[in-house]
């Protein structure tokens, strides 16, 4: 028999996810933020926590709970806006799920189950921030962070981070490749496939790091190629767009969507860190490469594109948004989603054109305050002279 506070929960979750969303009061002129959030773990179905049997869940128990919704890759298939999200459960663990919806700003619901993945790395704890590149091969690859237990050193809470591989044509259906190893650096964390062949090549953006944590002699967003995707290995990581000193970079920083193709070149929505008082502040900033040399840097605007405001800087990692997926439509309307203090999803919608004018329009970070200064000094005299003042 099920039990009757099934119904109740499930007429919870299906009133949430039907709910319209609608574009917020923010303006910046380059992207709309919407009131409320794509994911949040209220949308989990009630079949996920709870055994519904009234007669072995009699007090109606919450059986596996789930702590968070948040780093979702994306990718735009047969029609549909889908979402590959990391959910993570009250034990800790994460897990991958696919959440689709017909707009892209609202009424994405999950499908029966979570993804199970090929269990072929059993030192392997824990998985997530799964991007999503749909390659000219013809199949959806997606990358996430593989993370086990450090063994070399005395310490519980030492982990190690490799990039696992998976493809599938279907979101349902996965294969598990090799991770992805890379001779110069010993853990990778935010690798992003590129969506094209590079002579001949798979090419991978990186963020090459030390340890766990820190990115130690990692200087930035990496870029190397590998002949062979089921067995990859980087010889070499070349390094793109760079961490730099008193920037949104100054801590670390890493790729995040896949690179999105204009006539003016691929631009990249990335994660930018730097240190604070308050702990490590996360941001996404955007920069765009050469369409012939994707490793080669060709604008990148001052400072950040999107910023924790308001109550999306409480959660569980306060101050932070990181993203890992974005979609462009058949009407070249560009979806950002991205994830707010590592607790839930939400979504700014923009469009290629727009894009293309803030990344190669906006000036560059000159480095000095004075300079800064200056060239804030600059646009308010030509605004001026225009109001005739």
């Amino acid at each position: 028999m099920i039990h009757e506070k099934y119904y109740e929960l499930q007429k919870e979750v299906d009133a949430l996810t039907s709910r319209k969303n609608k574009k917020s009061s923010f303006y910046n002129g380059i992207y709309d933020r919407y009131e409320y959030p794509v994911l949040t773990r209220e949308m989990i179905p009630v079949t996920w926590k709870y055994d519904i049997c009234k007669e072995t869940n009699p007090f109606f128990m919450e059986r596996l709970g789930v702590n968070a919704t948040f780093n979702s890759g994306a990718i735009y298939l047969n029609g549909r806006y889908c979402l590959v999200a990391r959910v993570e459960g009250n034990d800790r663990k994460s897990f991958f799920a696919v959440a689709e919806s017909d707009n892209g700003v609202d009424g994405f619901k999950f499908r029966d189950y979570p993804i199970l993945l090929p269990d072929t790395c059993p030192e392997e704890t824990n998985v997530y921030d799964m991007r999503l590149t749909k390659h000219e091969d013809g199949y959806i690859y997606g990358v996430f962070c593989s993370e086990s237990k450090d063994t070399t050193v005395n310490d519980l809470s030492a982990a190690t981070a490799a990039a696992g591989i998976v493809r599938t044509k279907d979101l349902e259906t996965w294969e598990r490749l090799d991770n992805l190893k890379t001779l110069r650096s010993p853990q990778q964390r935010n690798v992003v496939l590129h969506p094209e062949f590079v002579n001949g090549k798979y090419a991978f953006y990186t963020r090459p790091m030390d340890d766990f944590i820190e990115t130690g002699s990692g200087g930035g967003v990496g870029f190397g190629l590998c002949d062979d995707i089921e067995h990859a290995v980087i010889d070499e990581e070349k390094m793109t767009s760079l961490r730099k000193y008193h920037t949104i970079t100054e801590a670390k920083n890493g790729a995040g969507a896949v690179p999105i193709k204009t006539d003016r070149g691929w631009i990249h929505i990335a994660h930018g860190v730097r240190n604070t008082a308050a702990g490590l502040r996360y941001v996404i900033y955007a920069f765009a490469t050469d369409l012939n040399d994707p490793s080669k840097v060709i604008a990148e605007p001052s400072g950040m594109l999107i910023g924790p405001r308001d109550w999306e800087r409480v959660g569980d990692v306060s101050n932070v948004v990181f993203t890992n997926g974005a979609i462009v439509n058949d009407n070249n309307e560009v979806f950002i989603y991205y994830a707010a203090s590592d607790t839930r999803l939400h979504v700014a919608t923009t469009t290629i054109d727009k894009l293309v004018d803030y990344v190669f329009n906006t000036p560059s970070d000159p480095g000095r305050s004075v300079e800064c200064v200056a060239q804030r000094c600059e646009l308010i005299r030509k605004n001026l002279e225009l109001l005739g003042k």
